[in-house]
């Protein structure tokens, strides 16, 4: 998918730390359920309706520049938001949330520095990367909405105010933008659904593939 071997093994380097992230989540998620669900019923066994994720990051790779500014988009949100984190009163998701932080800084660097290549790179890449920041940009609202629950854990200490992390977000993403010759859409109509449940076709797609083996064969382990 990338244009070169290093980078296609830079993108596996990433999609592990955000496994890994995920993984330390669910498993904490489990414990603190108490319904015998591990980190692996959680990712699994859970059907599409059941996934609070933002409809940004199960859009579609498409081509390169798509992949190179979804992740920039996701990663300037979740780094700060994560950093965050390490002052919650849960010392557990503090934890996480530390290691998180060091792994995402490099997301942004990374995806920030592709993102320059290809907007001030040929015609051709220019025009690529313009067309995946305009039609990933409706998706970028939704990561900074805040729902009842995440309200009563950000009263208690434990969580973090999303709408707060946006004003670091946009001083990340400024700089890189204008270095790149890209310009952010306009409007300011954003999509919305995917952290109350409601999701693209796209993710039915992902989770089909991710889930086969332990639909077709419950509880195998390799």
């Amino acid at each position: 998918h990338a244009p070169v071997l290093e980078e296609d093994l830079a993108l596996g380097n990433m999609a592990l730390d955000l496994i890994g992230q995920a993984r330390s989540l669910y498993a904490y998620a489990g414990q603190l359920e108490a319904r015998e669900r591990d980190e692996d019923t959680l990712a699994y066994r859970r059907d599409a309706g059941e996934y609070r994720n933002v409809l940004l990051v199960e859009q579609p790779n498409g081509d390169f520049a798509v992949t190179i500014l979804r992740q920039l988009l996701y990663a300037a949100c979740a780094h700060p938001y994560f950093e965050a984190l390490t002052s919650s009163k849960d010392a557990t998701l503090a934890a996480i949330a530390a290691k998180s932080a060091k792994e995402l800084a490099y997301h942004v660097r990374h995806a920030g520095e592709w993102t320059i290549r290809l907007g001030d790179g040929t015609e051709e890449s220019h025009r690529r990367a313009q067309q995946a920041l305009d039609d990933l940009w409706p998706y970028t609202g939704e990561m900074f909405e805040t729902d009842d629950i995440e309200r009563a854990l950000i009263e208690a200490g434990v969580a973090v105010d999303r709408a707060g992390v946006r004003p670091r977000w946009e001083r990340t993403l400024a700089p890189i933008l204008a270095e790149a010759n890209l310009q952010l859409p306009a409007g300011d109509w954003m999509q919305s659904g995917g952290r109350a449940g409601r999701h693209s076709e796209h993710l039915g797609h992902i989770l089909a593939e991710l889930q086969f083996l332990q639909r077709a064969y419950p509880g195998a382990r390799w």
